[in-house]
């Protein structure tokens, strides 16, 4: 398992004149959060992983056993010009509870925690910005941590793409498909 895309590099490829951004979320399953993102004009790729810890290149195994201090996280590559990191942060706040500490539904444990992981200054100021107007729509403070990606190391292959791929999973039927109704995107 390799890992990529630090800040450094982010910033790098924006400094060459990349046209593609990323954008790093951790908010309960990333099996969930894939799903959620998948179909929005403007995602050129989803990538379910691991950040915010101190284990190197760790197996999904090892990040369930909550020891890793990593997070189920997702790295979308995005075109700006066709949505905005705004508009990502948006749907992030709609797509979870993020006034639930180290849990999303039935998933339990630091690793489905509410995080932004960010890739340059003006997504750290964002994400503070958006956090304080979401606020607002939450009867609870809101837990969702902030602050800048160091490495992100990619999941097995098996979790990519998974609910595109395993519609028919019962983890899928019961818990992703009713979320993508919710927020009235394609299941």
């Amino acid at each position: 398992m390799n890992a990529t895309m630090s800040a450094e590099t982010n910033a790098a490829s924006i400094a060459s004149g990349n046209t593609t951004s990323t954008a790093t979320f951790g908010g309960g399953c990333f099996w969930c959060f894939d799903a959620v993102f998948q179909n929005l004009p403007g995602i050129i790729k989803i990538t379910s992983g691991f950040a915010g810890g101190n284990k190197p290149n760790p197996t999904y195994e090892q990040v369930c056993t909550g020891r890793t201090g990593h997070a189920e996280v997702i790295q979308i590559t995005y075109d700006p010009s066709k949505v905005s990191y705004n508009q990502l942060l948006d749907l992030f706040w709609r797509a979870h509870d993020p006034t639930t500490l180290n849990r999303q539904g039935a998933d339990v444990g630091t690793q489905y925690r509410s995080l932004i992981l960010t890739s340059t200054p003006e997504q750290e100021a964002a994400a503070e910005a958006a956090k304080k107007k979401a606020a607002a729509q939450f009867p609870d403070p809101i837990v969702t941590e902030i602050k800048p990606l160091e490495i992100f190391y990619p999941a097995e292959n098996y979790h990519q793409d998974y609910y595109k791929l395993n519609k028919g999973a019962p983890y899928c039927q019961a818990v992703i498909a009713p979320k993508l109704k919710k927020l009235g995107l394609p299941q």
